[in-house]
């Protein structure tokens, strides 16, 4: 039995209850007020068609009170619920994950970075992050800090600023970065390198070294998509061994984070934690081990 608490999107009412009952699992989906509506009238279709198929339709159950009770409640059926899966913003992953008595999957938490190398580029560095930033700045996948060696800062980052300007995305920049960009560049506070906006702003800092990416991307990242963008094998090899997220680029977009692009199938959601699943979730990640054992008179 699996628990689904999730926001606004009325889409994960259909794509969860599908993969749960694809790899054998009864769901309970509690989603938000704003999408109610939607989210009753998918699940009905959804009961009423596994009910046809010959199975129970409480297979496939929604919450219709969308009072953070319901939430608190689901928290605590340890007796009834195997595991429960946060889908949304951070603050709602949080919440679960330290008031859950029931084992949680963390998911969605998306502080990704691109590091651009002092050997990259630029053009390549330019498209990817207009890709990385702007494609969909919305979803978990999408980039929220951007890191350029000062070697290549004072090329790239001018570069970088016009192809973002199409999209009207706001900078905020470390004090480097401001010198190189100008006024168009708001000052970056502490709490800015660990934000996922989740919208049309980026913020940017020139580290001095490949070493000094590293550690940034290691105190701020949320173990979701990294990428680097170089033309150094050496530092391309030692950025995937180092970093330690669910999924890390060489010279690629971290949209493709994805159940679909993976070849995985669709998804309930990227696992940012290490256990028992990591990356795109899907039914695979669903499902547990079962031993079965036939003897003819073994003992121990």
């Amino acid at each position: 039995m699996i628990g689904i608490i999730y926001e606004a999107r009325p889409n994960v009412t259909a794509d969860a209850a599908a993969l749960c009952l694809k790899a054998g699992n009864a769901v309970i989906l509690r989603g938000g007020k704003e999408a109610i509506h939607s989210n009753t009238a998918v699940a009905e279709v959804m009961r009423n068609a596994v009910e046809d198929a010959g199975l129970p339709a409480d297979c496939i159950q929604l919450v219709q009170d969308t009072t953070r009770a319901s939430s608190i409640e689901m928290m605590g059926l340890t007796d009834y619920l195997d595991v429960l899966i946060p889908r949304g913003g951070a603050g709602l992953i949080r919440s679960v994950v330290e008031n859950s008595h029931v084992p949680v999957i963390q998911t969605g938490v998306g502080n990704c970075h691109v590091f651009v190398d002092a050997s990259a580029d630029i053009d390549m560095a330019v498209n990817i992050i207009f890709n990385a930033k702007t494609s969909r700045p919305s979803v978990c996948n999408a980039m929220e800090k951007l890191l350029v060696h000062r070697d290549i800062a004072e090329k790239a980052l001018p570069a970088i600023k016009a192809r973002l300007d199409e999209k009207k995305v706001e900078l905020r920049g470390c004090k480097r970065t401001c010198e190189i960009l100008g006024d168009a560049v708001l000052p970056a506070q502490e709490e800015d390198w660990s934000c996922e906006y989740l919208d049309y702003i980026l913020a940017v800092k020139v580290v001095d070294s490949f070493e000094d990416a590293l550690v940034h991307i290691a105190r701020y990242s949320s173990g979701h998509s990294d990428a680097i963008i170089t033309n150094d094998y050496t530092n391309a090899r030692a950025f995937t061994e180092r970093v330690d997220s669910a999924a890390v680029y060489v010279n690629a977009s971290t949209r493709f984070t994805d159940g679909g692009e993976f070849g995985c199938g669709a998804e309930i959601g990227i696992s940012t934690q290490k256990l028992h699943a990591r990356g795109p979730m899907g039914v695979r990640e669903l499902t547990s081990t079962k031993f079965i054992i036939t003897g003819d008179g073994q003992i121990r």
